[in-house]
Formats: structure tokens, sequence, C-alpha cells
């Protein structure tokens, strides 16, 4: 959270990414092992909020991952996830996909 709050990585969201986050981090799954954290509507707000981004034209193992890529590629950020599996490189187009692993060794290296 320090590196979105000193402006070393900035968050980008549009409002159907923010409704599915919000739906996803508060199912019971996740409630019994304290998530979402207090943080999490705070990191959301200072997010960079675009306006919804054309339909993502490639096919993705749950539809509803599709915004995800197309606010990826309309605004030129890598989309790190954990579930690398949800965005295989068929679906990706030009939208670069890291695990968390990898990008935040990189931060770390700057």
């Amino acid at each position: 959270m320090d590196w979105v709050l000193e402006g070393q990585v900035q968050l980008v969201t549009s409002p159907s990414v923010v409704a599915g986050y919000s739906e996803v981090v508060r199912r019971s799954k996740f409630a019994r092992n304290g998530f979402p954290p207090l943080w999490l509507d705070f990191v959301i707000e200072v997010s960079l909020k675009l306006a919804e981004p054309e339909l993502w034209p490639l096919a993705c193992p749950n539809p509803k991952d599709a915004p995800i890529l197309a606010l990826a590629q309309a605004s030129g950020a890598w989309l790190v996830t954990g579930n690398l599996k949800h965005f295989p490189e068929g679906a990706r187009g030009e939208v670069r996909v890291v695990s968390p692993g990898p990008y935040l060794a990189g931060l770390i290296k700057c």
C-alpha cells in the first residue's frame, strides 16, 4: 500500500471492475480468513478511475474476467493476478499478465 500512496504503483479501475471485486472479496470463503482487509476500500478509492473500456474481443475462460483485460489494454497497465489460469495466453492479446511475486520482485529491485 505504501507504493500506491507514494505513487510508485498506480492502480486502475473501472465501474465494472470495482463491482466485480466488491462482489468477489465479500464471499464467505474469504471472510473466514479476515478478507477483505480494511484498507481495500481505501486502495480502490485512490485508484485511477477510468470509464468502461470497449468490450474485450477475445474469449476468456470466465467471461466475467474480460472487463479486467479490456481495462488493462485500454490503460496500458499490467494485469497482476494470482490466478494466471484465468488469463491464458490466448485470451490476453497484448496485455502483460504477471503473478504478484515476480511483479513485486521487480519493484523491489527498482
